[in-house]
């Protein structure tokens, strides 16, 4: 009897539109027919058919260089989630506060696989340049807000990200794991992360967790300044009380749901 090759699953259509919608990113706003194909991993007749049928439904939008990007509908269905609306609403009043008192970056991050997603960011043009942008991922142990939700995620994730290597970015970075250790177990200590050229010479960031009704930690807020000019004292004081008052509201918000 010859042996008989099996064919790969036939992929479902929604599997197919979600490797379309996941091609973008941050510095992958627009592209071609050809690219999309290539990045979604889709044969380019599947992908001019299903890219049409997704203009005409308004989750994408013809390019201004002929291809396609992310149309409006998906952006406002986007924003209808949970946990992004209500991190959000709450916060940004309390971000606002932050930046005026400092006229620093100030950052809301979420936990997003092995690394953290800023999903929103105030600044200035006298903040110091900073390689975060609103949707865009960075590593867990080199920042401010990922060590902080790195310390309060389960053990797993911590095995997870040593396994995966910790990259060196900058000669302040922790690449040692016992040292990273020591330094989760003072954040759970002390409620307050400093992360000290640790990415970005020249950038340092003080952060602070954000509580769910459930007393989880869903996000982390931070503040990132030049090491020539922020006294990291007074900014990890003001990061834990404005997390502190986010927190509060974002769980009188569920307690007010749950009721």
């Amino acid at each position: 009897m010859t042996g008989s090759v099996s064919k790969p699953p036939r992929r479902s259509v929604a599997s197919r539109v979600v490797a379309i919608l996941k091609a973008f990113g941050p510095t992958v706003r627009e592209m071609s027919l050809v690219e999309l194909a290539q990045l979604s991993g889709l044969p380019v007749s599947t992908t001019y058919r299903l890219a049409g049928e997704l203009v005409d439904l308004g989750v994408l939008e013809p390019g201004d260089r002929g291809g396609y990007r992310i149309g409006l509908q998906l952006w406002e269905t986007g924003s209808l989630a949970v946990r992004g609306l209500t991190l959000r609403e709450v916060a940004v009043p309390y971000m606002q506060d932050l930046y005026e008192a400092t006229h620093e970056n100030v950052h809301l991050a979420v936990l997003d696989g092995e690394q953290v997603l800023y999903v929103e960011k105030i600044t200035g043009r006298r903040s110091v340049p900073i390689k975060s942008k609103e949707a865009r991922r960075l590593p867990l142990h080199a920042t401010g807000v990922g060590k902080v939700l790195l310390a309060f995620a389960p053990d797993e994730l911590f095995e997870k990200v040593v396994a995966g290597g910790l990259s060196r970015y900058t000669p302040h970075t922790i690449v040692v794991p016992a040292q990273l250790r020591r330094a989760l177990a003072e954040i759970r200590r002390t409620g307050i992360s400093y992360s000290r050229e640790e990415l970005t010479l020249g950038s340092v960031s003080v952060a602070s967790p954000v509580l769910d009704p459930d007393g989880t930690v869903v996000a982390a807020l931070s503040i990132v300044g030049r090491s020539s000019r922020v006294n990291l004292d007074r900014l990890g004081l003001a990061v834990r009380t404005a997390a502190l008052g986010i927190s509060r509201e974002h769980q009188e918000r569920g307690a007010a749901v749950r009721r």
